[in-house]
């Protein structure tokens, strides 16, 4: 049977933007949807409605680390989802994926927000799923595996995604690459990686001060993992109007796979 899948960039740029929002997305899988991230604030409902993504349909979510740009908008999707099933308009329960520092810090913003009759949905309808440097799951029909990215910032995870019919998904999180994480992301159906800025621009956006990769770094990183599609996220937004063009001119210098540069709400047949 013929299932859709789509992967929606509901965000792609970094913590700072003006012009686009935090990176952030959902996997898509017929009328199901895997939400990861939420960006830094109640934006997220916007881009979520933007997009079509009814939230009755989102009962699975991840959260790859404690920054504002990621953290901050999951607790509007949690009063969201809260008020909903209070409302009796949410069927099921609301799992969300992250490791011990991000799931502490969530419960706690929650808890000095959130009103008594959402924050009663915590642990009830609205579950956590604390996870750890290798654990895995059964979400919508994917098997995927969580796994420490090794950040030098903040502890943070990625998740690596095998569908049923074969296809492979790898999500880096937004840090460079650490070798260990070669066996999550070799030979992948499609990664997604982060490029901060341009190696042209590499002087005016320091992004190895911030502890960030540029376009050419992802790419070579790309084709030296043999990865067939390569989608590149969190960035600046200073180049926002010809990023698409900048971005793909550079990175088709050294990635020989199929190179996307999406734009806020762009869906990407992953079929």
């Amino acid at each position: 049977m013929f299932v859709l899948k789509e992967l929606i960039l509901l965000g792609t740029g970094n913590a700072m933007v003006t012009k686009c929002f935090n990176t952030c997305f959902a996997i898509r899988q017929d009328d199901e949807y895997f939400l990861v991230d939420a960006g830094g604030g109640n934006g997220i409902l916007a881009q979520l409605e933007k997009a079509d993504i009814d939230m009755c349909h989102i009962h699975h979510m991840f959260v790859t680390h404690a920054h504002t740009d990621h953290v901050l908008g999951v607790v509007w999707v949690v009063r969201k989802i809260a008020t909903l099933i209070n409302k009796g308009k949410y069927t099921g329960k609301f799992h969300i994926y992250c490791h011990d520092v991000a799931k502490n810090v969530i419960e706690t913003i929650a808890k000095m927000t959130l009103k008594k009759k959402d924050l009663a949905q915590i642990g009830k309808n609205i579950l956590f799923h604390e996870v750890t440097d290798g654990q895995q799951a059964e979400i919508l029909s994917m098997h995927v595996i969580f796994f420490d990215i090794l950040s030098t910032k903040a502890k943070q995870f990625g998740f690596c995604a095998d569908f049923d019919d074969g296809t492979s998904l790898c999500c880096l999180g937004d840090e460079p690459y650490n070798e260990a994480c070669r066996v999550y992301a070799e030979g992948a159906n499609w990664l997604l990686a982060e490029a901060f800025c341009l190696y042209a621009d590499r002087d005016i956006f320091k992004p190895y001060e911030k502890h960030h990769s540029t376009v050419k770094e992802a790419c070579e990183l790309a084709e030296q993992l043999n990865v067939q599609n390569l989608v590149l996220y969190h960035t600046e937004d200073k180049h926002i109007k010809d990023r698409k063009k900048l971005y793909t001119e550079e990175g088709r210098q050294y990635y020989y796979g199929n190179l996307f540069v999406p734009d806020d709400l762009e869906r990407i047949n992953l079929n």
